[in-house]
Parts: C-alpha cells; sequence; structure tokens
C-alpha cells in the first residue's frame, strides 16, 4: 500500500481492507481521506470522493453481510495522471433495493451523482462498487 507520501505523478494507490463495523470504517473513510488529501485535487471534489466511497463502504457492511455474523470491506483506491477509481468490495450477499421502500435505497442513486462514473459488480462471493472522478487542479 502506497500512503500517498511517496508521490509519484503517475499513479499512488491506497488499499486497506478491515471488518465490516461502524468503529473500523470511520477509521477507513479517515485513512483515505488523508490520501485523496494528498492528490492535490479541488476541495469539493475531495468530497465527492469522499462521500461516494463512504457510503459505498456503509451499504457493503450494512446490506453485504445483513444474513451472517460480518465479514470485510476492501477499498482500493488509484490515482492515475488525471483521474481516480476507488472500488469498495464485500464478500457477503447482495440485497436487491426494495422499490416500495421510499426512506432507503438511496446509496447507489447518490453514488452515481457523485461520481463521473459508476459500476456494481454481483458476484457470488459479494459485490464490488467501482466509482471513477476525472480530477480537477486544485485552484
Amino acid at each position: 500500500m502506497t500512503d500517498g507520501s511517496a508521490h509519484d505523478a503517475r499513479q499512488q494507490e491506497f488499499h486497506r481492507r478491515v471488518p465490516a463495523d461502524p468503529e473500523q470504517l470511520v477509521g477507513l473513510r479517515r485513512a483515505l481521506t488523508q490520501w485523496v488529501g494528498t492528490l492535490g485535487i479541488a476541495p469539493e471534489q475531495q468530497d465527492d470522493v469522499i462521500l461516494a466511497s463512504y457510503e459505498a463502504m456503509a451499504n457493503a457492511a450494512e446490506h453485504g453481510y445483513r444474513d451472517s455474523a460480518g465479514g470485510p470491506v476492501e477499498v482500493r483506491a488509484v490515482h492515475r495522471d488525471h483521474s481516480v477509481t476507488v472500488t469498495v468490495t464485500d464478500f457477503g450477499t447482495w440485497k436487491q433495493p426494495d422499490p416500495d421502500d421510499t426512506y432507503r435505497g438511496r446509496g447507489l442513486p447518490l453514488i452515481e451523482t457523485l461520481s463521473d462514473t459508476s459500476a456494481t459488480a454481483h458476484r457470488a462471493d459479494g459485490t464490488t462498487v467501482t466509482m471513477s472522478w476525472n480530477l480537477r487542479p486544485d485552484l
């Protein structure tokens, strides 16, 4: 894992895997926030990356392991040239959104709005949300 202290203009990476526990996710969000802060991008875009990523982490913890004792949430982020891609993976089961639930179910639409591109892949062994941003320099 690269923590962002060694700046490579072409690629930087972040990788962490923690238990799907709310306290662990807060620490994971802090670590990702620190890493994103090293990229030299506009604060508003940093906020978009962190909010979308944390929403994906929370979804993984809440929904991916709803029928089990829990498991890990893995976050990988890669900064290449003028883009950043974040993937959030759980190893649980997919929960189909309930169209009748008008209170919940806003996570994926929020992620889609905050990122330039996003995709959700459902596998037999879990779910991966991939989000990407074309970066704007911090002016």
